[in-house]
């Protein structure tokens, strides 16, 4: 998506909002019927007819605000999104948490007794359904792990039910939503799925673990050969060569177990999984699931926000359910560590000042003074102290003998221009770390692999390409004044994270980082404690 296409898109989604909250009854069926999961017919009437008479606690304001109309039910019988549900739910051991909370097999077998279309039974189902999502969402969204948290706003909340239910009902898929687990980031969901919930050899002594299924094209409920009998012995089952209903049940069950897309079809991947190919080794796993717990803290792709990975140093940010962009970025020294928290960019700086901090005033500068260039021709200015209301003073008033000796510590800034640190714009989120997003002039190093040089603070690859992002226009200032202040016209989260762990920049796979700043040792070891 582009910039300009950005404000509609984020307007659209806010009346679709306001509508689903404010609309009489009788309109919200055709409201409804605009998630193309929803269907509208006679039938269904009846179907919230019974779900009327049998919803009742938080749930029963949700479904009162739509007319109680289901959001499970696809032509009077269980959607191919109630089959997502419980797939998902039968392979949240990677999350950490125990499938039996949710009763996936009661889920089942009410999906079972639905397909007679029987409104009682679709309605008991489609409260069963809406129940288990909102517990599930609630429990997964739990954070395990702590950041600084710059506003109140930003801290996590338990998720009530009846707010689970409204964002998934504004999903253009509801299948599609709950099968990409769209209440998590898409970094959580990605990391997730190259996560098996058991160790490589947990299964060495079922019997059948020693049978090789060959590789070769998709198996499917139906099929028959010599692959299927093999597939049988290697799961365990009575000996055939038929893939019927049991086989597809237990195909399903492993790949639940191995945090596969969980579809009951024998494909590559789960073949690959079932003979011990390309498993990972216990620290991969252990590392892969510390960057998972920091995923976990990540909002939405819903929520328009930007994340930082301090570790691999790139920057995504996301809005209206999907990625919109990605750049590199350059994060802060070992010395000088990015830190992790959260904050709302609040405005943007045109024409930015730098003040430099005091160590390279006494390593860079003095020494240049000393030497006869002065403070103005290296295009500084020094200042009278360090509060808002500093006045430039003459540099020759300074002791540039004790800055250099690191007895006198001046404020000094840089003025802006073309070679200014923080080239022609910086994003500011307000925190007391003197951290905040910024341009730079030295391009070329975004082409390094490790782009760990910054004194805490974010360079980016492409200032000009947020900035359009953020205010859905470019940004460009007024005149030549420095320090031109420009609100966002809507506050957009930052999250400063650190993955050592992330997707790869394909897409494909994950893409492991030095831990440049020795920080998952003792981040595994909290969660151990916990």
């Amino acid at each position: 998506m582009s910039a300009g296409e950005g404000a509609p898109a984020r307007r659209a989604s806010r009346l679709a909002l306001i509508l689903s909250l404010l609309l009489p009854v009788a309109a919200l069926p055709s409201v409804a019927a605009a998630q193309d999961d929803v269907p509208v017919g006679e039938s269904t009437n009846a179907v919230a007819q019974a779900i009327r008479g049998q919803v009742g606690g938080r749930l029963k304001d949700f479904y009162r605000a739509r007319g109680y109309w289901p959001l499970w039910i696809v032509d009077d019988r269980p959607g191919p999104q109630a089959e997502a549900l419980v797939g998902v739910i039968e392979s949240v051991r990677v999350d950490g948490l125990n499938p039996d909370r949710y009763s996936p097999d009661r889920l089942r077998r009410l999906i079972d007794e639905g397909q007679d279309g029987n409104p009682r039974a679709l309605a008991y189902l489609e409260v069963a359904l809406s129940g288990a999502l909102g517990n599930l969402v609630r429990d997964m969204r739990e954070p395990t792990i702590e950041i600084e948290y710059l506003e109140e706003s930003l801290k996590p909340k338990r998720l009530r039910p009846e707010e689970v239910l409204r964002r998934a009902a504004l999903a253009k898929s509801m299948t599609d939503y709950v099968r990409n687990m769209g209440w998590m980031s898409p970094l959580y969901v990605q990391l997730r799925a190259a996560l098996p919930t058991t160790a490589p050899d947990d299964d060495r002594d079922v019997p059948g673990s020693d049978v090789t299924v060959p590789r070769g094209p998709l198996l499917k409920p139906g099929m028959t050969g010599e692959r299927v009998m093999l597939l049988r012995q290697r799961l365990g089952l009575a000996d055939g060569d038929t893939y019927d209903a049991e086989l597809r049940a237990s195909v399903r069950r492993f790949q639940a177990s191995r945090g596969l897309p969980v579809d009951g079809i024998a494909g590559a991947q789960t073949i690959a999984a079932l003979n011990g190919e390309g498993g990972a080794s216990e620290d991969r796993i252990a590392q892969l699931r510390l960057n998972l717990e920091r995923a976990r803290l990540l909002p939405d792709a819903y929520t328009r926000h930007i994340v930082v990975d301090a570790a691999a140093a790139r920057l995504w940010y996301y809005g209206g359910g999907a990625e919109q962009g990605t750049m590199r970025v350059v994060a802060g020294t070992p010395e000088t560590q990015t830190p992790m928290m959260a904050g709302l960019v609040r405005y943007a700086t045109l024409n930015p000042y730098w003040n430099v901090p005091v160590d390279l005033v006494r390593k860079r500068i003095a020494p240049k003074v000393l030497a006869g260039t002065s403070l103005e021709r290296q295009g500084y200015e020094a200042l009278s102290d360090w509060t808002h209301d500093a006045t430039v003073i003459p540099s020759a008033s300074i002791d540039w003998q004790g800055v250099a000796d690191g007895t006198v510590e001046p404020r000094v800034r840089e003025l802006p221009g073309r070679g200014n640190s923080m080239g022609s714009v910086k994003f500011m989120f307000p925190n007391d770390h003197g951290i905040y997003l910024h341009d730079t002039p030295q391009k070329n190093l975004f082409a390094k692999a490790d782009r760990h040089f910054s004194n805490g603070c974010v360079r980016l690859e492409d200032a000009p390409r947020l900035g359009r992002w953020l205010f859905d226009r470019p940004l460009k200032p007024d005149s030549s004044q420095p320090e031109q202040h420009v609100p966002v016209p809507e506050p957009v989260p930052v999250y400063l994270m650190y993955f050592t762990a992330s997707p790869s920049e394909t897409g494909r796979g994950v893409k492991y980082v030095a831990d440049v700043y020795d920080r998952d040792s003792p981040a595994l070891q909290h969660l151990a404690s916990r």
